[in-house]
């Protein structure tokens, strides 16, 4: 289904993303996880051609998406959608009008331009937001949600598109507890009602094992961990971390005792 095989990205002498590769068989919810600077949002921007690769390849059922150029390389982007830390709202528009914002890459520059939307279009967007539980905002700006609010909008932009794969990056770091654990259960829920393959930069262990069926790590821009959430031991933590790490960004404060234990800890609610 996807196939990335040698990727690689560098900037001048430094190397971001080292020869990753890894195949996905299926739609699943996976977690990217590692130290800032492992590489894990610029390996999410490659996968969306937000970023040119160096080397290597990205297929996706059959399709050779690093070969992909103008109107096909577009329509790539509205397959495989991205989520940003900091939502990338227009914070003066409307709630409705940013979630229709999915919808660019299908419409006509005129229709672009006077802000024409499809009566099918307008309803579905409120769909989507009742499906977040946030259509009684569709009305108000943008900047006036709060960020967990934001977020579900900017999920609802990626869903106008229509995708088959959701990128996130970052989704939740700059998002308190509660609306983080928001955040995270509609996109476990997109996935499993939907069928949507989501790849998602993590911040913390205890998120990665509580949303995720697989888990990546990254370190130095290579991937040193590709495994089940049960796999990802105390001692595998280390690998991505690094060796005599405080974990102070691999863990929750209610997870470093778990840390120095051999069983893999089981997040709680």
């Amino acid at each position: 289904m996807l196939a990335i095989d040698g990727l690689t990205k560098r900037f001048g002498s430094k190397t971001a993303v080292d020869a990753a590769t890894f195949n996905v068989s299926q739609p699943a919810m996976i977690g990217v996880i590692g130290r800032s600077g492992a590489g894990k949002s610029t390996m999410l921007r490659m996968l969306n051609r937000l970023t040119s690769e160096t080397e290597g390849t990205i297929t996706f059922e059959g399709r050779e998406i690093t070969a992909l150029t103008g109107a096909a390389k577009r329509a790539w982007q509205s397959e495989c959608a991205m989520i940003f830390q900091q939502f990338n709202l227009v914070p003066r528009m409307d709630v409705v009008s940013n979630v229709l914002h999915g919808t660019l890459n299908k419409r006509s520059t005129f229709a672009t331009m006077f802000n024409l939307y499809p009566t099918e279009d307008i309803h579905r967007a409120i769909e989507i937001l009742d499906r977040l539980g946030i259509s009684e905002q569709a009305a108000k700006r943008a900047e006036a949600l709060s960020g967990g609010q934001q977020q579900r909008v900017a999920i609802a932009r990626a869903l106008m598109q229509d995708p088959k794969i959701i990128l996130a990056d970052e989704p939740i770091a700059s998002l308190d507890p509660m609306n983080a654990q928001i955040v995270m259960e509609a996109l476990r829920r997109i996935h499993e009602e939907d069928g949507r393959m989501i790849i998602a930069n993590l911040h913390t262990l205890d998120t990665a094992r509580r949303y995720c069926d697989r888990v990546i790590g990254m370190r130095d821009g290579r991937i040193v961990f590709d495994g089940t959430p049960a796999q990802l031991t105390a001692g595998v933590a280390r690998d991505i971390y690094g060796a005599g790490a405080d974990f102070s960004e691999a863990a929750t404060s209610t997870e470093i005792g778990a840390l120095n234990r051999t069983e893999p800890h089981a997040a709680t609610a």
